[in-house]
C-alpha cells in the first residue's frame, strides 16, 4: 500500500539520519539467491536508519492480505480510491516504478513473497526545493502470523521491519543531528503502513461492491488485476 517502497517511503529518506541505534538483523531465507543475499544483508548492516516495528493487529481475508502485498502496484490504486494514500507505484517494461508525490521517485521490485514474509527493495531520490538530491535504497520485510477469526477472517499479527541507507556519505553524515528524529519517524511510518492494510481490510470487507465499482471508475486500473481482485473479494457471497 502506501509508500511501499517499502520503504524509501514508508520509513521516509527525507528524514534520513546517520547510523542507527539498535538496527534490527535482516535474516533472509536461504532461496533468496547468494549474490542477492549478500547485497540486500550488506545493504541492512549499513543502513543510516533501521527499524522494526510490532503493528496492531487487524482482521482480514488471509487471500485479500495477500494479494495486495503480492500487487503493490494495484495496492496503491486501492490506497488511492479510498484516499487512504497519495503513493503511486505502476508496471513499466524494465519494472515498477514508484512516486510518492511529494519529491521521492525510484525503482521498486519484491524481492521475495513466501507465506507469512514478503520482502521488498527500492532504489531513488528524492528532490525538493532548498535541498541538495538524495539518493539511496531501502529494503522492507513485512512479517505475519496468522490466526483464526470469526467467518473465514483471519487475525493478522504483523511485523515490519525497514532499512534504509544513502548513497552520499557525506549527505548522511550532514544529517546526523537528525538520528533521533529519523529513528521516530521511520517507527511512524512503519505503523502507518499496516494502519492502511487494516483501513482498506476493512472497508473492501464491509463494501466489496461499492469499492470494485470504484475502481471500475478510476483511470489506469489494470482490468485483469482489477477482475482477479474482484473475485476474491465476492467469493462467497
Amino acid at each position: 500500500m502506501r509508500e511501499l517502497i517499502v520503504v524509501f517511503v514508508t520509513l521516509g529518506v527525507a528524514t534520513v539520519a546517520a547510523p542507527a541505534i539498535g538496527s534490527p538483523r535482516l535474516d533472509l531465507p536461504t532461496t533468496v539467491p547468494v549474490p542477492e543475499r549478500a547485497a540486500y544483508e550488506r545493504l541492512a548492516s549499513t543502513a543510516d536508519v533501521a527499524t522494526r516495528v510490532e503493528a496492531e493487529p487487524f482482521i482480514v481475508r488471509a487471500e485479500v492480505f495477500e494479494y495486495l502485498l503480492d500487487h503493490p502496484a494495484f495496492a496503491t490504486h486501492v490506497a488511492r480510491t479510498l484516499r487512504l494514500a497519495r503513493f503511486r507505484i505502476w508496471n513499466t517494461p524494465q519494472g515498477m516504478v514508484l512516486d510518492d508525490g511529494r519529491g521521492l521517485t525510484g525503482q521498486f521490485r519484491i524481492v521475495y513473497a513466501a507465506t507469512g514474509t514478503r520482502l521488498f527493495h527500492a532504489s531513488g531520490e528524492y528532490n525538493k526545493a532548498l535541498l541538495p538530491t538524495i539518493q539511496g535504497q531501502a529494503l522492507t520485510m513485512i512479517e505475519y502470523d496468522t490466526s483464526p477469526a470469526p467467518k473465514g477472517r483471519v487475525l493478522v499479527k504483523p511485523a515490519v521491519s525497514g532499512f534504509v541507507r544513502l548513497d552520499n556519505r557525506m549527505v548522511a553524515f550532514g544529517f546526523r543531528a537528525l538520528r533521533a528524529a529519523a529513528q521516530r519517524k521511520a517507527e511512524l511510518e512503519s505503523h502507518r503502513l499496516m494502519k492502511i492494510f487494516a483501513r482498506a481490510s476493512r472497508v473492501l470487507d464491509e463494501s466489496p461492491e461499492a469499492v470494485l465499482e470504484l475502481l471500475r471508475q478510476q483511470p489506469g486500473v489494470p482490468t485483469r488485476e482489477l477482475e482477479e481482485f474482484g473475485r476474491l473479494l465476492l467469493n462467497g457471497r
